[in-house]
C-alpha cells in the first residue's frame, strides 16, 4: 500500500448529501450484458475528463460487476486518485464532463450521472475502502453460494419500502461484511499468511 501523499489541504469533516435523503426507486433486475459495456463507456469518459496529467485508478465494483448477479440497474465505478483534497484535479473535471457531485465527506466524494444509473465513488489511492470493494466483487464472482446469498438478502431487502437509500445500503452491510470476513479467509488461506 502507498504511504499517503501530504495533502494539499485538509480533507472535509463532515459528511454533505447534496439533495438530502432520496427514497430507493429502483428495484433487482436479472443481470445484464450492456453493464459491462456502460462501465467501459464512463472509464473512457472519466479518464478523458480527468486527462493524462492525473493518474487514476477506475474499476468497476457492485453488484453490476458480478456477472449473472441481479442488481440494481446502477454501475458502480471506483476511481482512486492521488490526492482526495485536490478536488481541482479530478472533482472539476468529472462536473464539467456532466456527472453531478452527491456526496463530499471524508476520504470520498461520490458523483453520478443526471439520470443516476451510474455512481462514481472516488478515494484517495490506497484507502482501505477501494480494496474493500475489490475483495467483495472478485469474491462474489468467484463463490457462487455467497453470490447467491448476496441476491437473496437484496430481494428480501428490496421488498420493503425504503424512504432512504442509505438505509437500504446500511441494511446490508452485516451481510456483506460477513461474506468480506470469508473472503480474507479464502484469500490468506490460498496465499498463506
Amino acid at each position: 500500500m502507498e504511504s499517503r501523499a501530504h495533502p494539499s489541504r485538509p480533507d472535509v469533516t463532515t459528511t454533505e448529501i447534496v439533495g438530502g435523503p432520496e427514497p430507493l426507486t429502483v428495484g433487482l433486475h436479472p443481470a445484464d450484458d450492456s453493464w459491462p459495456a456502460t462501465y467501459r463507456e464512463h472509464e473512457r469518459r472519466i479518464r478523458s475528463a480527468i486527462g493524462s496529467a492525473l493518474a487514476v485508478d477506475v474499476e468497476h465494483i457492485g453488484s453490476t460487476s458480478v456477472p449473472g448477479l441481479a442488481a440494481k440497474p446502477i454501475v458502480d465505478l471506483v476511481v482512486a486518485v492521488p490526492d482526495i483534497t485536490d478536488e481541482d484535479a479530478y472533482l472539476g473535471p468529472l462536473l464539467a464532463a456532466g456527472y453531478r457531485l452527491r456526496v463530499r465527506e471524508p476520504g470520498h466524494r461520490l458523483v453520478r450521472t443526471p439520470e443516476r444509473d451510474v455512481h462514481v465513488h472516488v478515494y484517495e489511492r490506497g484507502a482501505p475502502q477501494v480494496d474493500a470493494y475489490l475483495l467483495l466483487r472478485d469474491h462474489l464472482r468467484a463463490d457462487p453460494a455467497d453470490r447467491a446469498l448476496y441476491e437473496q438478502t437484496k430481494r428480501d431487502l428490496l421488498a420493503q419500502q425504503w424512504d432512504d437509500m442509505n438505509a437500504y445500503a446500511d441494511a446490508k452491510t452485516s451481510v456483506i461484511e460477513a461474506i468480506k470476513d470469508r473472503a480474507r479467509e479464502r484469500q490468506h488461506g490460498r496465499g498463506g499468511a
